[in-house]
């Protein structure tokens, strides 16, 4: 159990989803509790989309200037064709709001713990969906305070 969370699974995979919070922000997420995860068009971002699983957690973190994980959403369906795009390579995937940072952690937090390296998040800055190794994602978890 690390900081209270006790969500996690034998079997999970973990993730980071990025936006950008003027587009689709924590606050409005967490108002709207679920949303189609889309706007996805990067092969490899998509080629991960289409391995997550009902269950699995995301981080969620703002990017441009605020760079910094929010909260951790879970994913509720599995990829599935966008249904507002006639290409059949592009997918989402419906997630719902799990929980809330206490405090949220900041890129910089992240590139200074030696915990995080070699993860695609600092290696592939602009990949908007980012496989999180579970000692990481714990440890967002615990620098985030909880969830």
């Amino acid at each position: 159990m690390v900081g209270g969370w006790v969500g996690f699974t034998e079997g999970m995979s973990y993730w980071l989803i990025k936006t950008e919070p003027e587009v689709y922000g924590w606050e409005k997420f967490a108002k709207d509790k679920k949303t189609v995860w889309d706007g996805v068009e990067n092969a490899l971002a998509l080629k991960h989309m289409r391995t997550m699983k009902k269950g699995d957690l995301c981080l969620y973190y703002h990017t441009g200037d605020e760079r910094r994980v929010m909260g951790v959403a879970e994913v509720v369906s599995e990829a599935y064709q966008d249904p507002t795009k006639t290409d059949s390579k592009l997918v989402v995937v419906d997630v719902k709001v799990k929980s809330k940072m206490k405090i949220p952690v900041t890129l910089p937090m992240i590139k200074d713990d030696i915990a995080f390296v070699g993860w695609d998040l600092t290696r592939i800055g602009r990949l908007s969906v980012v496989p999180t190794p579970e000692a990481m994602f714990k440890r967002v978890v615990e620098l985030g305070k909880g969830v």
